[in-house]
This record gives structure tokens, C-alpha cells and sequence, in this order.
């Protein structure tokens, strides 16, 4: 009896024992999203990109780029900090997702539901690839047309797997994969003749076609593939709803949209033959006036390339520019503007250069305290064009017509009004041509991306030249994919 009462408290405890077993995996399971609830812990994202114009790169007023945008805006929605790296190629990005050495990766990377260890988005952006080749070369319209020549996509990137689809199809294609080359090295390489063809993205051709006029599109190449964020599939599910949960938001309120415009979406913003003379020009006549402009921009605090965009549109960079109205000189002063800033040789391109940016910062601070930046850079180029009397009473009519007088997108509006006798009856300066100043701006404003794309692209343009040291000339820059026969 003593035994069996004995017993009785050990079974007891067995049995407690038993649901302790039971209960604890589940209470001590790890969460269904530790990294999301890490991320929030620690107070920030890591995210990890590439330094590309379609990507992440850094602006004139600071980091910039379409998917630096939306990274910095998912901090935001998370309400943590951003904390942003960049590495080399796509492979790597997505090998420190799968080791789950960052959170995030966002760096152009194609929807591949076969990767293992990480988890992808939603789609975020429509990539479709298409087919560029050399300028000068039979068309090249068909997939048949690809056989035999020299043809070359990025590793990784997706493209190639659209290159693949069409090797079953036709298995002599061959063709040079590269995971250390961008987009412009491989226009670079087709107009410098070292390739026939590449395949790349609709959009990342849309953003560089008018660096490399020697490229044409040829045709688009299999469906369209789609731009997504990785997360590492280690760290639970939370991480990725709520990625597709910001991603989602984003389409809702039409804001992906407004971003996509944003980054591609001025293909046509100079015409094509006029941004082929102006690529020519920054590299034949730009050099010349450049440390011109970088000195004048050190007086007045303007960015030097927008003081040459500037130049452009005034004379095409030519010092001895003479309108019929009389205006002269590479920033086309009047005379009674050069008298104001001093200028006695309108047509010597230091004085004119130098001239014409005093003048601009003059008309910059006579604007209003209430414009501000940019807004306060493009009216004072308005008022540059078509006179500062003329501006204020576009900004009088845009008060009138319910807009902003201090926002430029209203006085963008109102300007062209100035055309028109219902208008220009109203306001204190009369009649003005205000359709010009608008283009004036519209253009000067590409001329100035086009500009910046140069400067932050040098380096890109010319990585062939730059191997890693003990590499030799013959060091081989592309992977070959052989033919399946």
C-alpha cells in the first residue's frame, strides 16, 4: 500500500512531465517571422542593391534611384531606419539574401521561383527583354537573325534566360554571359564593335539609348519576366507580407506608377537627332568651357552641369552665338544684362560664363522666400528666358486660376497664358511669348539628366579599362554558352 501510494506522486509527475513535453515546443517554437520581428528590435532594414542608374546611385542631392526610392520608402512603412549596401553583381546579392547576412535584396533581380533559400515578392515592375544590336548592321528582326553573331547578356540578370527558351528552338545559338559587366558596358562594347548584339531590358534600353546613338533596338524576346525583392526564406513569412503588403499599397494609390514615370518614363524627352548633336557636343565641345562652368558654379553655388545645361540651350556651347535681336555670346546675355553684371566682351566665354551665372543667382534671390527648391531653380530659369516681370505675372494668373503662385507645375500652366489678350489684359506686364520659357525649362532640365547620367557613368563606361590587379589583357570578360547540338 505504502509502495503503491508511493507511486502515485511519481505518476503524477510523469504525467506533468508529459505536458510540459507537449506544451513547450509550441511556446518556445521560434516566431513565424523572427526576422521581421529582429528588424524592428534592432531599429533599421539592411538592404542590399547595386550602384546602377536603374537601381541605386548617388544624385546631386543625394542617394537617388528607383529602387532606392522604394527601399527608403519600405523603411518608412516598417518605421525603422534604412541602412543601404551596395555589391557588384546580382549573384552576390542573392547569395548574402540565401545566407541571410542582410534582409532585403533589391538590385534589379528577376522572379526566378527555382532559386532555393530565398523567398521573392510580388512583381513590382515588368521586365521585357529585347534584343539591341549596332547601329549600321542588316536588321536584326527575328530570333533567326541572332545565329551566328556575337551576342552577350548579363549572368543573372534573367535576359539570358529568355536566351535559353530560344536555344531549344534553335540549339546552334551561342552566345558571352558576363556577371561583372552592366548594361552601358555592353551598348559600349556593340558600338565599339566588340559585339554584334546584347540582350537587356525594355527599360534599361529606354534610360540609355541616347548615350550610345550606335545602338538600335532590334525586337523583344520571349514573355516578360518580372522585377521582385528577395528575403531570406530563413527568416519566416512576416518579412515578405510585409513587403507584398507595401507593395500592394503602392499600386493602390497609383504611386508605383508615378515612380516607374519617374525613372523610365521620358524616353522621348529630347528629340533623337538633337540628343545624338548633344552627346556629340559633351564630349567635343563641352571640354573646352568645362572648368569654366565648375568655376562659376564654385561663385554661385549652382551645380556646374546645370550652368552648362544653360550654356547649351542659349548657344549650343558657341561663344560667338548672336541672336537677331542681338543677344550674344555662349549664355546669350542682352546688353543691358551684361552692363548689369559687368560683362564689357559679351562674346569672351570666361566673362559671358561667368556673366550669365550672376545673373541667374540675381534672379534666384529676387524670387520669393515661399518657392522652394526645385521649384525656385526652374523659375529663376523661366525668368532668365523670358524676364522676371513676365514670371510674376504668370505667378498672378496662376493665384487667379486657383493654383499655387509658388509652385511651378501651377506656373508652368499660367505661362503660356501670358499668349492670350483675356490673360495678359490682367496682369501688370502685358503680353509675353510664355510658351518659350516653358520649353526653355523642359528643356534645360533634360539637358542637365543627361548631363548628370555622363557624370555619374564615366567609371561605367570605361570598367573594361579598369581589371582587377594581376589581371592581364586576355583575362576573359564573358562566360561563353555553346551551342546544344
Amino acid at each position: 500500500m505504502l509502495k503503491a501510494l508511493a507511486r502515485t506522486p511519481r505518476r503524477w509527475a510523469q504525467l506533468a512531465t508529459a505536458l510540459v513535453l507537449l506544451l513547450v515546443p509550441h511556446l518556445s517554437s521560434p516566431p513565424e517571422s523572427p526576422l521581421l520581428e529582429d528588424i524592428r528590435a534592432r531599429d533599421f532594414i539592411q538592404v542590399l542593391t547595386r550602384n546602377t542608374p536603374t537601381t541605386y546611385y548617388q544624385g546631386r542631392q543625394g542617394p537617388t534611384g528607383f529602387e532606392y526610392e522604394l527601399a527608403r520608402r519600405f523603411a518608412e512603412h516598417l518605421g525603422v531606419s534604412l541602412s543601404l549596401e551596395t555589391t557588384g553583381t546580382i549573384s552576390d546579392v542573392l547569395r548574402a539574401v540565401r545566407q541571410g547576412s542582410v534582409d532585403l535584396g533589391s538590385a534589379a533581380l528577376p522572379l526566378d521561383a527555382t532559386r532555393r533559400g530565398v523567398h521573392f515578392s510580388r512583381p513590382i515592375l515588368e521586365l521585357q527583354p529585347l534584343v539591341v544590336f549596332r547601329r549600321g548592321m542588316p536588321p536584326v528582326d527575328t530570333p533567326k537573325e541572332l545565329l551566328g553573331l556575337s551576342i552577350a547578356a548579363i549572368a543573372d540578370s534573367g535576359a539570358s534566360l529568355a536566351l535559353r527558351e530560344l536555344q531549344k528552338r534553335y540549339p546552334e545559338l551561342s552566345w558571352k554571359e558576363s556577371a561583372d559587366l552592366e548594361v552601358a558596358d555592353l551598348l559600349h562594347m556593340i558600338e565599339a564593335g566588340e559585339l554584334d548584339a546584347a540582350v537587356i531590358y525594355a527599360h534599361q534600353f529606354k534610360l540609355n539609348r541616347l548615350f550610345f546613338p550606335g545602338v538600335e533596338d532590334g525586337f523583344t524576346l520571349g514573355k516578360p519576366l518580372s522585377l521582385a525583392w528577395a528575403v531570406p526564406a530563413s527568416g519566416g513569412l512576416g518579412l515578405l507580407r510585409e513587403v507584398n503588403r507595401f507593395i500592394d499599397d503602392l499600386r493602390e494609390q497609383g504611386l508605383l506608377d508615378t515612380l516607374v514615370e519617374r525613372y523610365f518614363g521620358h524616353d522621348d524627352y529630347l528629340e533623337y537627332v538633337g540628343a545624338r548633336l548633344f552627346i556629340r557636343h559633351v564630349h567635343q565641345r563641352l571640354p573646352e568651357y568645362e572648368a569654366l562652368f565648375k568655376e562659376a558654379a564654385r561663385r554661385t553655388g549652382f551645380d556646374w552641369k546645370l550652368l552648362a545645361a544653360l550654356g547649351y540651350q542659349e548657344s549650343h556651347w558657341e561663344p560667338d552665338a548672336t541672336s537677331p535681336t542681338g543677344v550674344r555670346g555662349l549664355m546669350m546675355l542682352t546688353l543691358p544684362t551684361a552692363e548689369q553684371v559687368g560683362v564689357d566682351n559679351r562674346l569672351d566665354p570666361e566673362q559671358s560664363i561667368d556673366g550669365g551665372a550672376r545673373y541667374l543667382l540675381s534672379v534666384k534671390e529676387r524670387l520669393q522666400e515661399e518657392i522652394k527648391e526645385p521649384d525656385r531653380t526652374w523659375m529663376a530659369l523661366a525668368a532668365y528666358n523670358v524676364g522676371l516681370g513676365h514670371l510674376y505675372d504668370a505667378q498672378k494668373i496662376a493665384e487667379m486660376r486657383g493654383g499655387d503662385p509658388y509652385d511651378w507645375n501651377d506656373v508652368r500652366e499660367a505661362l503660356p497664358l501670358l499668349q492670350k489678350r483675356e490673360w495678359y489684359e490682367k496682369v501688370r506686364h502685358g503680353y509675353a511669348r510664355g510658351g518659350e520659357p516653358v520649353i526653355y525649362v523642359r528643356n534645360i532640365r533634360r539637358y542637365y539628366e543627361v548631363l548628370n547620367y555622363v557624370d555619374r557613368s564615366q567609371q561605367q563606361f570605361f570598367q573594361l579599362n579598369q581589371r582587377a590587379p594581376g589581371e592581364g589583357e586576355d583575362a576573359p570578360l564573358f562566360d561563353i554558352v555553346p551551342p546544344v547540338l
